[in-house]
């Protein structure tokens, strides 16, 4: 199974975009490579500007103590287990109290550090970052593995907080929602949301059906439409009926 997920509102979009650049930011930092490092720092620097806008950390902050004072209410169901509710809210705790905790705006260490933003500046230039182009950069990536990573380790660790918040909000997100089976006709679905209320849409079909799910929707109806995925026809509606699961979640 192929699973897609649509963010619904500008919010959600952002901490998906954090969520997989901080997966990919993991990955290389993992590695012992010197172009995986390389791929490391490129993909801070993308962290570095996700993370810029001012509002972001007082959002996130505001959204986990929502869910908080939710779980908490969700105390005296005997159907929620008592250890795993305190768990998700110690999380809650630590998450907010870090981000509380962190000085002026996010990633500012990095910005006051001028190797790394000639790096970054550079970066942005078509094969801008040769050996000719920054010394000091390839004699830092002709050091160890464990030293680059070590590196790499300290220059995120300012964004920790931000990515534990992301991944905890987007837990509770996914698990809101109710999957439900589908079928679009010839490539189509619609559905009419009757006042329904959503932050994320997630799609799953087999990764046999050679297309992918193009996603419209707004508070009256939702629209599907499934497209070739490769060869001459990519991007032209998919004419066979598509079986599919679609997921709404709302926190």
């Amino acid at each position: 199974m192929i699973r897609y997920e649509f963010p619904l509102n500008e919010r959600v979009r952002t901490l998906l975009r954090l969520e997989d650049l901080h997966s990919k930011l993991d990955f290389f930092s993992g590695a012992d490579e010197p172009r995986a490092h390389h791929a490391a720092v490129v993909t801070l620097f993308e962290i570095l500007e996700v993370s810029g806008r001012a509002d972001l950390k007082s959002e996130l902050m505001q959204e986990l103590e929502r869910q908080r004072l939710h779980l908490e209410s969700l105390r005296s169901n005997p159907a929620i287990s008592p250890d795993a509710l305190d768990e998700v809210l110690g999380e809650i705790d630590r998450t907010n109290t870090n981000l509380f905790a962190a000085p002026g705006k996010t990633g500012q260490e990095l910005r006051e550090n001028e190797w790394l933003m000639g790096i970054r500046q550079r970066s942005g230039i078509p094969g801008g970052v040769c050996e000719f182009d920054l010394p000091s950069y390839h004699y830092w990536l002709s050091q160890s593995a464990d030293l680059r990573r070590a590196d790499i380790q300290r220059w995120s660790a300012p964004f920790t907080s931000l990515k534990e918040g992301t991944r905890i909000v987007l837990r509770l997100l996914r698990e809101s929602g109710k999957t439900t089976a589908a079928i679009a006709e010839k490539g189509m679905y619609q559905q009419m949301m009757g006042g329904k209320v959503a932050q994320m849409l997630r799609v799953r079909l087999e990764e046999s059906y050679p297309c992918v799910p193009e996603v419209s929707a707004n508070k009256y109806a939702l629209n599907i439409r499934f497209t070739h995925a490769q060869g001459a026809e990519r991007g032209r509606t998919f004419e066979d009926d598509v079986l599919f699961d679609v997921t709404f979640c709302n926190l």
